[in-house]
């Protein structure tokens, strides 16, 4: 048991620190979002076919035709929350991005409410009013890295867009218990190829090794491998564990952003930022917030 948990919080780590580091990727590449997707796609297939085939998971019967339009559907989401992500990065930066894309619970708390039913209840309530103050203090916050108030605004909604598609897909894969998720994976990158294919821009393809290297390292390590190490841990690791470790993700985009770009947060992004962190955590572990409690009766 032990060390399930010693090698869960190592691949979970490990996945978290990955994912942190895409922003850099994404913007160093110089290329497009849409070829950005594209490629991440593209080489992210190959190295998830090798996986999948070799766990053995391209059988015939594996995945059903329903589970497989549900997982193409996931699939177009994930796609359109990448795009919408990455596109996010330059405008507002990679911090600021990153925080407020890491709301998605609160969008799929939203959708359970709305298609399953599910209860919302007075605390996840006043966590959704904490971190929609958190919100509007990144909001009102003078942007900084050189972008503009409209630009800055724009990347806000592009990252809140892509909270709500990844909620999107995150929903879909309800209805995919039982379906491997690194044939999933594999789904999502494949219809991402093909949706993306009639806007990619093969006129203008990397012209040096280093472009290309950057382009399938997105493939490769944050898309085929952060899924084997992200899937392993969670299979190991007890749920509130893996909440925890998730924070490592933004914290580490946060610090590629300072030291990568030199982006300064303000105070007041800085508080809001701490604000949704704080509402997220609740939510993912159920805390209680003490001014709920009911006061005690006279005897």
């Amino acid at each position: 048991m032990q060390n399930d948990i010693r090698r869960g919080t190592i691949e979970m780590t490990a996945a978290m620190l990955i994912s942190g580091t895409i922003g850099w990727f994404v913007l160093v590449s110089g290329q497009p979002v849409e070829n950005v997707v594209f490629w991440r796609c593209a080489f992210g297939a190959v190295a998830l076919i090798a996986i999948c085939g070799a766990l053995g998971y391209l059988r015939p019967g594996i995945i059903t035709r329903r589970q497989l339009l549900i997982a193409v559907l996931g699939g177009v989401a994930i796609v359109s929350n990448w795009l919408l992500l990455f596109a996010a990065y330059p405008l507002s930066s990679i911090s600021i991005a990153t925080t407020v894309y890491n709301t998605q619970p609160f969008m799929l708390l939203g959708l359970g409410a709305l298609f399953l039913g599910e209860k919302v209840t007075v605390e996840k309530l006043a966590w959704l009013a904490l971190a929609f103050g958190g919100m509007m203090l990144i909001v009102q916050a003078k942007p900084g890295g050189g972008a503009t108030g409209g630009s800055y605004a724009i990347g806000i909604l592009l990252a809140l867009g892509a909270a709500f598609f990844y909620a999107l897909a995150a929903f879909a894969a309800k209805w995919l218990k039982g379906v491997p998720p690194h044939l999933v994976a594999l789904v999502h990158v494949l219809t991402g190829v093909v949706m993306l294919a009639p806007f990619a821009d093969f006129l203008n393809l990397p012209k040096d090794g280093e472009s290309w290297s950057l382009l399938a390292t997105m493939g490769f390590v944050h898309t085929g491998l952060m899924y084997i190490l992200l899937y392993g841990a969670i299979q190991r690791l007890p749920v509130h564990l893996t909440g925890a470790l998730s924070f490592i993700y933004p914290v580490a985009s946060i610090m590629v952003d300072r030291l990568a770009f030199g982006h300064l947060l303000q105070p007041v992004q800085i508080i809001g930022m701490a604000l949704i962190f704080a509402a997220v955590a609740g939510m993912n572990f159920g805390l209680k917030l003490g001014i709920f409690k009911r006061a005690p009766t006279a005897p």
